[in-house]
């Protein structure tokens, strides 16, 4: 007799006889066939289920005994965009097909090894499930599984780098630093390579100074031919200025006491000026390196042949000894920003270039009041004697005027004769085609005539009128826009003549200067000849024609009655947006009463150094504008200032309008791009990148490079700003945009003395090149104040500072560099 006893069982019992298998069943006979997912999901519910499900229950063999592929298509992920993702599916070792497809959410280019699959995480403005399904066939079977990655919108992913005043180019942890490009490498075959010891010579095929904008061009495999690789490609990158104390060996001859220059320095100084175009390449191990018999390679210096186009090409004001015809020149000078345009060529723009030129006392009474007025206006007064004194060189060849073209003094004869008309050649920007080393670049007279900082173009729409931004870099100038007359074809991107192209957009349209008005709304006013005071008949300036016009676009501006803004810097335009940035770098002259609504501070900064307190708006600010109707063609904008650069302990309520953290606070904003719209820092909400030129932070740190995701104009609100400098005090309403935060972090400061200028990435935004001008700038050949970049990779001593352009990549390879 069998005795049974009642108990509560909590349904631990086994009711079932059936003879389909258990999980550890399951699990015993499968998971010896397969691996754990990437990131590890458990190994027991992974076999299990993987593989369980897509067979479906009970025995999972057909008819003829054969099991069936087993499949996981990897774990489930959460990430944000810019962010690579590497999904590895599994199957029976045995299987005899498989594939891998997205079957949900925003396409993204894959690449395979394998079975692994990796795609960078893609743009996007809220968190987005991107669905992959991988299948398999065994035995005439197919079974398939899915895995989802979520994609959250961008974030700038790193720890911000600490304000420091260290001797290399510090970046956040998990980026690397690489040295690419420095003054002197060169760039031919047969070219020794840099001593650096002040002897070198032969710049003219060697790396120029102070290395400025840049922009990358991708290149076909074999070929001279625009293509979108990741590595291989043109640099294109000027050289603005020299540090000519580290140039000779002993510093210059006769620089600061006058006298005659030798020759051979000054050829040496005006070669390491101008552009650069180097080919690039990115070996299968991810390291950069330049090739240095590329024949792509060319050097574009102030002696390089120029030809003008658009309206002032033959006008008699750029007649010279040299061009009787004004239809060529010589060179490019002082070049700081740049513009890439979509038909594959480069702009280099001709800032600082008044300085270089000597123009002795008296000249004026050989000149007419008018021709007068417009040197004083562009800075070129009596007395000057030329920043390098190159003028006063005395060449061993006769005839040979590479000098003697840096005097501006008019002769007794005809403009023909001599170069009082050199300086009317300089002031423009100038298309580069960086595919054909032949080409003569040409220069752009359609866009003015000023100290161009850079020129971007906006958002290119078919059938609509591009646009072309640009600053003229001096305290209490102006911002400008050039309209073209063609309308945006998009097969111009393609086309094979390039500077064709660009004669199509750049030599014919409407020139503007801009004007803010109180109320965050702002004007474009053309700079048209026959329109307004811009006539033959004002008694103030009497144009002549559009020609006129262009030669003196600052004289034209102030008859319009321009917003005179603190001094204008790069441009760069939203790929997403179309809104316009704009640097305004920092204005000692700004007081209190002429502090307007689009430049509302003028403070004192105080010093931690011993100097003496910046006075005006010491620390800069970036402001932006959205063009109504969100196109290129309007004529009237609104408009805020995105950021007020300031230290963050100075006050709120006057100064650090933006309230800035030790993360992100920065002096002097000066170089401004976009990531470019081809990965995800260029799309949905773009990665902006902010580069500084600063002399009052200082104290505090060497210059900086800046990540940051903006909104858009009008995100922020209305602020009074209450001036007070030494006494004098103003009230100001203006318009400031959304406070920053975390949306904006410190990703790179530089070594001692430089300043950061100059960016541009490869077009997937894994590989970004920055430049680093004039390390060490205050020192010399008995005062080294700088060994950067030989101190990058730990060296001691005391080497000569290069400038140089770096390449920072993700140590660990995944994905776009800042987010």
């Amino acid at each position: 007799m069998t005795t049974t006893i009642l108990a509560y069982d909590d349904g631990d019992i086994d009711t079932n006889r059936a003879s389909n298998p258990h999980l550890s069943d399951i699990v015993s006979e499968r998971y010896s066939r397969r691996q754990a997912l990437f990131g590890g999901l458990s190994a027991m519910t992974t076999a299990a289920f993987g593989a369980s499900l897509l067979a479906a229950c009970g025995d999972d063999k057909d008819g003829a005994g054969r099991a069936p592929v087993v499949v996981t298509a990897g774990q489930d992920v959460s990430t944000t965009a810019g962010k690579r993702v590497t999904l590895t599916p599994q199957a029976s070792d045995n299987a005899a097909t498989t594939s891998f497809t997205q079957v949900g959410g925003p396409a993204v280019t894959t690449t395979t090894v394998g079975n692994a699959v990796s795609f960078v995480a893609p743009a996007v403005a809220a968190a987005t499930p991107l669905v992959f399904e991988f299948s398999a066939t065994l035995n005439g079977r197919t079974s398939s599984a899915r895995s989802t990655v979520t994609v959250a919108p961008a974030t700038l992913d790193f720890a911000a780098v600490t304000k420091n005043k260290n001797d290399i180019v510090t970046v956040p942890a998990n980026y690397a630093v690489t040295i690419l490009y420095r003054l002197g490498d060169p760039i031919a075959a047969g070219v020794s390579a840099y001593a650096n010891d002040g002897r070198d010579t032969d710049f003219a095929r060697r790396a120029g100074d102070h290395h400025d904008g840049m922009s990358y061009f991708g290149l076909a495999a074999a070929a001279a031919a625009p293509a979108l690789s990741n590595t291989r490609g043109l640099l294109v990158m000027n050289h603005e200025n020299i540090t000519e104390s580290y140039l000779h060996a002993n510093g210059p001859t006769n620089l600061v006491t006058g006298g005659v220059r030798p020759e051979a320095e000054a050829i040496k100084e005006i070669e390491a000026h101008g552009v650069s175009v180097i080919e690039v390449n990115r070996a299968a191990s991810g390291a950069w390196s330049y090739a240095q018999a590329s024949a792509l390679n060319r050097r574009i210096t102030p002696n390089t042949d120029m030809v003008f186009n658009g309206p002032v090409r033959g006008n008699a004001a750029l007649a010279t000894v040299f061009s009787p015809d004004a239809t060529r020149g010589r060179g490019t000078i002082n070049n700081c920003a740049n513009g890439e345009m979509p038909w594959n060529t480069y702009l280099t723009c001709e800032e600082n270039w008044a300085g270089y030129f000597r123009r002795d006392t008296g000249d004026a009474a050989r000149r007419t009041a008018k021709q007068n007025r417009s040197l004083a206006r562009y800075g070129i007064a009596e007395g000057r004697a030329g920043n390098y004194l190159w003028a006063s060189v005395v060449p061993a060849a006769a005839g040979d005027t590479r000098f003697a073209r840096w005097n501006a003094t008019a002769g007794t004869g005809a403009a023909t004769q001599d170069f009082r008309n050199e300086p009317n050649q300089f002031g423009w920007v100038v298309e580069i085609d960086p595919y054909n080393a032949a080409s003569t670049p040409r220069k752009r007279t359609a866009l003015g005539r000023m100290n161009h900082e850079g020129c971007w173009i906006g958002r290119t729409v078919a059938g609509v009128k591009p646009a072309f931004y640009m600053g003229d870099d001096a305290q209490n100038e102006y911002i400008y826009k050039f309209v073209s007359n063609a309308a945006w074809s998009a097969a111009d991107a393609t086309a094979a003549d390039r500077l064709a192209i660009g004669d199509k957009y750049l030599d014919a349209g409407t020139l503007y200067v801009a004007k803010f008005d109180a109320d965050g709304t702002g004007r474009w006013l053309p700079l048209v000849f026959g329109q307004g005071p811009l006539t033959a008949a004002n008694a103030d300036f009497a144009f002549v024609d559009q020609a006129d016009v262009l030669i003196n676009t600052r004289i034209a501006a102030d008859l319009l009655g321009a917003t005179r803004m603190d001094r204008p810097e790069w441009t760069a335009v939203n790929p997403a947006t179309g809104e316009m940035y704009c640097t305004l770098t920092n204005n000692s002259s700004r007081t209190a009463a002429t502090a307007d609504p689009a430049n509302p501070r003028a403070y004192t900064d105080p010093k931690t150094d011993g100097r003496s307190a910046g006075r005006g708006n010491v620390n800069g600010h970036i402001v932006r504008l959205r063009e109504n109707g969100d196109t290129t063609e309007a004529t009237a904008f609104t408009w805020d200032v995105y950021v007020f650069g300031a230290g963050e302990d100075l006050p709120a309520a006057n100064i650090n309008l933006s309230s800035l953290s030790a993360d992100n606070d920065f002096s002097s904003p000066d170089g401004l791009w976009f990531g470019a719209a081809t990965n995800p820092s260029g799309q949905v909400n773009p990665l902006l990148w902010v580069q500084t030129d600063d002399g009052s932070y200082t104290d505090v740190t060497n210059n900086q490079m800046l990540a940051a995701l903006p909104g858009r104009v009008g995100d922020g609100g209305a602020r009074t700003v209450a001036n007070d400098l030494g006494g004098a005090t103003s009230s100001v309403a203006t318009r400031i945009g959304a406070a920053p935060g975390a949306r904006m972090k410190r990703f790179l400061v530089g070594p001692k003395e430089c300043e950061i200028t100059g960016i541009t990435s490869t077009p997937d935004g894994e590989s970004l090149f920055v430049n680093i001008q004039h390390p060490g700038e205050n020192g010399g050949p008995s005062n080294i104040t700088s060994s950067w970049p030989a101190t990058q990779s730990g060296q001691q001593g005391t080497s000569r500072p290069r400038s140089s352009t770096i390449v920072i990549t993700k140590v660990d390879g995944n994905g776009v560099v800042g987010l």
